[in-house]
């Protein structure tokens, strides 16, 4: 316990917890494992930092995104949908920067993702009634204008590490291929082996709520086949698809706002390969690829 251990044991004392331990670290959050006075686990979810910044995101609000876990997780518990339960949401007060988010610990069995049984999955989450908020990730715009926006912030974030970067593709041609993306559903935008808790390969929890926006399946699926391209995010594409169509269609690889999507997606692992987590290999791999993608974008027909 080696990060904010004051905060840590002052959250312990609060909810009788014995044995913490750290069992992630990400880009804002740290993920503690715990033990409650009747011995069930759970999991000590901390803000160190009232706000963050990154490569990809360069306003980051930790106290949104948690309290946004909060909500989302409670409405889609109350749908049946495998999320880890919150328990309590804390606040800091002034004597304190970090926030912290309380849930259940869900057990993994550490078998391998069934991609045709998360495609299922996927279709149920889609099916569900948006809920009445503004995610955080859509910036207080409508989704379709978020993601034009960042796929621009990103595109010029990239020249910063890329000698020969090209012009970004026209901004109006982004928007008339995003102009079919609805808001009928919760996507939640970061469906990958870290963010999923499993039983014999059956998601038992979807994690991390952070990227989710109100959008369509062609949103989802474009953030899916950029992140298939990585074997250690453990997705079978072709599964997946094949899982989802049981119940719904599967938008088409030819849709144009799954290709934009796919250049969103494509464009933010660029820059996690080239700023946060930076990879001489895949770094400018990645951003060749998103430059490859733009280039389909921009000779799609609507």
């Amino acid at each position: 316990m080696t990060e904010h251990p004051a905060i840590l044991n002052d959250l312990a004392g609060r909810w009788g917890l014995s044995g913490l331990e750290l069992i992630g670290r990400g880009l804002e959050f740290s993920a503690y494992r715990a033990r409650r006075q009747d011995g069930e686990p759970v999991v000590v979810r901390l803000a160190p930092r009232r706000y963050d910044s990154n490569a990809n995101d360069p306003h980051v609000d930790t106290r949104a995104l948690l309290a946004q876990e909060y909500e989302l997780t409670r409405y889609l518990a109350a749908y049946g949908l495998p999320v880890a339960q919150p328990m309590e949401l804390i606040l800091a007060d002034e004597s304190s920067s970090s926030d912290a988010l309380l849930t259940t610990y869900v057990h993994d069995d550490g078998s391998d993702l069934d991609s045709f049984a998360l495609g299922r999955l996927l279709a149920r989450l889609h099916s569900v009634p948006p809920p009445r908020l503004r995610p955080v990730a859509s910036e207080g715009m409508p989704t379709a204008g978020a993601i034009a926006a960042r796929i621009r912030r990103r595109w010029g974030e990239i020249g910063r590490y890329i000698g020969d970067w090209s012009e970004p593709p026209d901004p109006s041609l982004i928007s008339r291929h995003l102009s079919g993306v609805t808001e009928d559903s919760l996507i939640h935008l970061d469906i990958r082996s870290d963010n999923t808790r499993r039983r014999r390969g059956n998601v038992v929890a979807l994690l991390d709520w952070s990227n989710a926006l109100l959008g369509c399946s062609a949103v989802e699926f474009g953030r899916l086949t950029e992140y298939a391209r990585y074997p250690e995010n453990g997705l079978d594409l072709a599964a997946i698809r094949s899982g989802y169509a049981e119940t719904t269609a599967v938008p088409p690889d030819n849709d144009p706002a799954l290709s934009v999507c796919r250049l969103d997606a494509a464009l933010m692992l660029a820059l996690v390969f080239l700023a946060e987590a930076p990879d001489p290999i895949r770094g400018p791999a990645a951003a060749d690829h998103a430059r490859e993608i733009a280039h389909t974008v921009t000779t799609l027909r609507m």
